[in-house]
């Protein structure tokens, strides 16, 4: 398992900040592990599955 940061987060999926964690609120990003008292992490394989399955289930948006 590997941990990554939210700047490799966001360097991996082209997310913002606000609609990483508003996409954890709602339940569709993965959630952050607690690493330490004060730091966050995601697993890296959770963000890379999320990734795929955006790209194996695209959601169409209406024009």
């Amino acid at each position: 398992m590997q941990f990554i940061k939210l700047t490799e987060v966001i360097n991996l999926t082209g997310l913002s900040r606000s609609s990483i964690y508003r996409g954890m609120r709602h339940g569709n990003f993965p959630s952050t592990i607690h690493i330490s008292a004060r730091a966050v992490a995601w697993n890296k394989a959770e963000v890379v599955q999320w990734m795929q399955d955006c790209v194996d289930h695209p959601k169409v948006s209406a024009h």
